[in-house]
């Protein structure tokens, strides 16, 4: 089954600066991502997500109510989590705010749920990170049953059982898209194919190819399972701007002091100069670039990936929001375009 081309936008809330590089207030920050969901309506993107987060940096703990602000104000584009952080939420309270969300919306919710990648969700909630997997599993299995429709009768090991329980508000035309977002765990690509979810590769680091397997076991799993087809797609880091110097010039400084933070709790490497040049080549994680420079590197990764579709994460803590809002005016009007033109070209 051919799948639609899919191209989305995501961001974590990432904590915008001023003209003089001055950090903007929580509350200022997320009423820019609402401007920002807006626009990317206009310039036609298809998607427009929001990553969980409870930190500073990251001032995002309720991206459904941002998304709602956002539903508001459009007609056409796609809203949805990037990610919801499952092992440490209810699934019953999942699903009733996207459900929600696509009540008010008319059918454009989606969700995208992860296991932990971001890990400060669990001790703001009371949850111990040894018991990660096992959490995921069950609410994994839970979300799937509540997707469903109907009453809800289920039993795991983490959360109180349901019987025959109704769960409102009830979805009007079945479920809406739900994926699963694996950054590296083969057992969440089975997981993924055995509940029926869609697959989100998240990608941040060294070349996308290394993920090929994934999708690949994604597919073969899906028919073991006796699945229809389902989507895969690509989630990845970028910035873009007119020129590609430009673009590695506003990325980088923001890039090196995000990443410093966060190492010390993400384990991820203090990146260098060379390094950080190294990814946003054609080999590398980031797209970073002009249009031109980022959709060749888009159409190349999506048919090496058996992809359908790519979320381009912008943003970085310390850009401003004029920045943003260029990314996301020359991603929907040239990079989406773009892509599609040369993966036209590659299908003749």
């Amino acid at each position: 089954m051919l799948l639609p081309l899919v191209f989305g936008l995501d961001t974590f809330g990432d904590l915008t600066h001023d003209a003089d590089d001055r950090p903007l207030s929580h509350a200022q920050t997320i009423r820019n991502v609402v401007e920002q969901g807006v626009l990317a309506e206009q310039v036609g993107v298809d998607f427009f997500g929001i990553g969980e987060h409870h930190t500073d940096d990251f001032p995002m703990p309720a991206g459904d109510v941002v998304l709602a602000a956002i539903a508001s104000r459009t007609t056409r584009i796609h809203l949805g989590s990037a990610v919801t952080v499952l092992s440490s939420d209810d699934p019953v309270r999942v699903f009733q705010r996207y459900s929600t969300l696509n009540a008010i919306s008319g059918g454009r919710a989606e969700v995208i749920l992860g296991r932990g990648s971001s890990i400060d969700s669990f001790p703001l909630f009371g949850y111990d990170l040894a018991d990660h997997e096992q959490l995921f599993e069950d609410k994994t299995e839970l979300f799937a049953e509540l997707l469903e429709g109907g009453p809800v009768t289920w039993e795991g090991k983490t959360r109180a059982s349901l019987t025959n329980q109704d769960v409102v508000p009830h979805l009007e035309a079945g479920p809406f898209p739900a994926w699963i977002g694996v950054g590296g765990s083969p057992e969440s690509v089975l997981r993924a194919a055995r509940h029926g979810f869609a697959l989100m590769l998240a990608i941040i680091g060294g070349p996308a190819a290394r993920f090929a397997p994934f999708s690949q076991l994604f597919h073969r799993a899906l028919e073991d399972y006796g699945q229809p087809a389902r989507p895969v797609g690509v989630h990845s880091p970028g910035h873009v701007a007119v020129t590609d110097e430009q673009a590695r010039e506003e990325f980088w400084p923001p890039y090196l002091e995000v990443i410093r933070r966060v190492s010390q709790t993400r384990g991820f490497a203090v990146p260098t100069k060379e390094s950080f040049l190294r990814e946003t080549g054609p080999q590398g994680a980031l797209y970073v670039g002009s249009p031109d420079t980022v959709a060749r590197k888009v159409a190349e990764n999506l048919p090496i990936l058996g992809a359908n579709r790519f979320d381009l994460k912008y943003g970085m803590g310390g850009l401003s929001h004029e920045a943003l809002m260029t990314n996301i005016e020359l991603y929907g009007t040239q990079v989406i375009p773009r892509v599609r033109e040369l993966l036209l070209e590659r299908s003749r």
